[in-house]
C-alpha cells in the first residue's frame, strides 16, 4: 500500500482560531467524514468537506485515485523537462509546481499540529496558507499559456510509458486539476493542506 494524498481548502483563519489539540480530529473528519453523503461527486471539489467542518472543502483528483504516486511522477518529469523549457514556464512552473509535489525544508507549517506528526503517523505533505496559495496561482497564471511549448520536449526527454504520469497529456491533465485546487482556493481566500490518507 502506497502514500495517498487528500488536499483540504481551509477558510485559514477558522483553522487557526481551532485550539491545535483539536485540529487533528477536524482535520480527520473533513478527510475521512462519517457518514459519506452518497450524492457527493467521487471527483472535484465537495464543498464542505463535512458538515461538522463547514469551512473546509475536500478535493478529489479524478486522475490519481488517491494516490501520492502521480504526483510524485509529475514533479520528477518536471525535473527532467524543465531543462527543455522556455525560460518563461521554466519559472512559472517551478514556482507553481515544485511547492505543490516536493518535499521542501522551508515548507511552512510550525504549530499548526500538536506534534510534527499526524493522527496517521505522518506529517502533512503540503501546506499552504492563503498568501502562498495566492501566489501558486499567480504562477499558474503565467505558466498555462505557455505549457503547450513543452509538449514534443516533454514526450520526448521525460515520457514513461506505463507509469502514472506516462506522457504530456497526462502531465498536463494533473496539473489541470492542481490549477483547480489551486484556483478555488484562492478564489476563496483560503489556505491548502495536503493530508497522507
Amino acid at each position: 500500500m502506497g502514500l495517498d494524498l487528500t488536499v483540504l481548502a481551509l477558510d485559514w483563519g477558522r483553522w487557526e482560531r481551532t485550539p491545535a489539540a483539536g485540529r487533528q480530529v477536524l482535520l480527520h473528519e473533513a478527510a475521512c467524514p462519517d457518514g459519506l453523503d452518497p450524492g457527493a461527486p467521487e471527483a472535484g471539489w465537495v464543498f464542505p468537506a463535512s458538515p461538522k467542518v463547514p469551512w473546509c472543502g475536500r478535493y478529489e483528483f479524478h486522475s490519481t485515485t488517491g494516490s501520492y504516486a502521480p504526483h510524485f511522477w509529475a514533479g520528477e518529469g518536471w525535473d527532467t523537462a524543465r531543462g527543455f523549457a522556455d525560460p518563461a514556464l521554466r519559472d512559472a512552473l517551478d514556482g507553481f509546481l515544485l511547492p505543490l509535489v516536493r518535499d521542501e525544508d522551508d515548507m511552512p507549517g510550525a504549530g499548526l499540529l500538536p506534534s510534527d506528526r499526524t493522527a496517521w503517523g505522518m506529517r502533512l505533505l503540503l501546506v499552504g496558507p492563503p498568501a502562498r496559495v495566492a501566489g501558486l496561482a499567480a504562477h499558474w497564471a503565467r505558466a498555462q499559456p505557455l505549457l503547450e511549448g513543452l509538449r514534443t520536449a516533454y514526450d520526448r526527454h521525460a515520457a514513461r510509458p506505463g507509469g502514472s504520469i506516462a506522457d504530456f497529456d497526462a502531465f498536463t491533465v494533473l496539473l489541470g486539476e492542481w490549477a483547480v485546487v489551486v484556483d478555488e482556493a484562492a478564489r476563496r481566500g483560503w489556505g491548502l493542506l495536503g493530508l497522507p490518507v
